[in-house]
């Protein structure tokens, strides 16, 4: 007997095979130069429909010229720096969200260090809709093809901040057991003064 969708719990690494999606789905668009060009910009990509004379003909002239591959109507090095921070963010992202879920926290230091890295892959990914945004201002580009893209990056968003909030739980039992500790530390040294 299956459980109804809406009494379903969150999978615990629902918030991981999200990122990995988001991942994957950032490159594919960073190889198709942020979806300015339909494929990746390779010279022998360009020629794939040619006749093959043609093509033998294109890439010749453009190894003896030593081009590797085609400029666009717009300078490449906004693609380029786009193209790095968004790398740079994604991993980054993964980067934090792997650590912070290796992190088990049994003590006030761990947790805060465990929340830390959550927040930074929140940031990450709020940087990412920040870096899509400029890409739309900035290229000829249809805002609609990062729709997938922000629909991600937004349910990542939301997924990392319920992941947070669950560690919250775990805060208080920290917490509670510190407590226990500290009394009972308390009470040594009271009996100890007694003596």
């Amino acid at each position: 007997m299956s459980v109804l969708a809406r009494k379903r719990k969150l999978s615990e690494l629902k918030f991981y095979d999200n990122a990995i999606r988001l991942r994957r789905s950032m490159v594919y668009l960073l190889l198709r130069d942020l979806g300015a060009k339909r494929g990746v910009r390779d010279i022998k990509w360009m020629t794939k429909d040619m006749p093959p004379q043609d093509a033998e003909l294109l890439i010749a002239v453009a190894e003896r010229n030593g081009l590797k591959r085609f400029e666009s109507d717009w300078p490449t090095w906004i693609i380029d720096k786009l193209r790095d921070n968004i790398w740079r963010l994604l991993t980054d992202m993964m980067t934090s969200i792997t650590r912070a879920y290796t992190i088990f926290a049994t003590n006030r230091a761990e947790a805060d260090e465990r929340r830390l890295n959550q927040d930074r892959a929140i940031a990450c990914c709020e940087s990412l809709l920040k870096e899509l945004e400029l890409a739309i201002d900035v290229l000829p580009v249809d805002a609609n093809k990062y729709k997938s893209q922000v629909r991600l990056i937004t349910e990542e968003i939301m997924l990392l901040k319920g992941w947070r909030k669950s560690g919250n739980k775990r805060m208080k039992e920290i917490e509670e057991q510190e407590a226990k500790a500290s009394a009972a530390r308390i009470k040594q040294e009271l009996a100890k003064a007694e003596e």
